[in-house]
């Protein structure tokens, strides 16, 4: 049973940072893919950062690219969102997903993923 825990979520600045951490367990594959999601109140949930062993180029949003940085520690099975350039838009719950499988074309859709954590909030002000 695969289990995905976050940490690291708090309030910061505009202009700040934050590192996001999210551990997973359960599992042995070596093909999976990693995922953050973030979701504000009356929104859909949306991609921000996918990343997956053997992978070439981490993939991004839009909203975040050049300012989130996704990176994996293969052995402690821990995925990391580095964020900097907080800005108030960056306000969200943050999820870490995952599935048993390289990521996809469409790693954005929460539907691709069977495995989820239970989030952790950003607040940027």
């Amino acid at each position: 049973h695969v289990q995905l825990v976050e940490s690291g979520g708090g309030s910061v600045q505009a202009g700040g940072s934050l590192r996001l951490s999210c551990a997973a367990s359960g599992y042995t594959d070596s093909s999976y893919c990693m995922v953050w999601f973030r979701q504000t109140p009356g929104k859909e949930r949306e991609g921000v950062a996918a990343i997956w062993p053997g992978g070439r180029e981490p993939k991004y949003s839009d909203a975040v690219k050049g300012r989130f940085t996704v990176s994996m520690d293969k052995a402690k099975r821990l995925v990391y969102l580095q964020m900097d350039s907080l800005k108030a838009e960056d306000t969200a719950m943050y999820y870490c997903a995952a599935d048993l499988r390289v990521c996809s074309i469409s790693w954005y859709r929460t539907a691709e993923y069977s495995y989820w954590g239970q989030g952790t909030q950003v607040t940027v002000s």
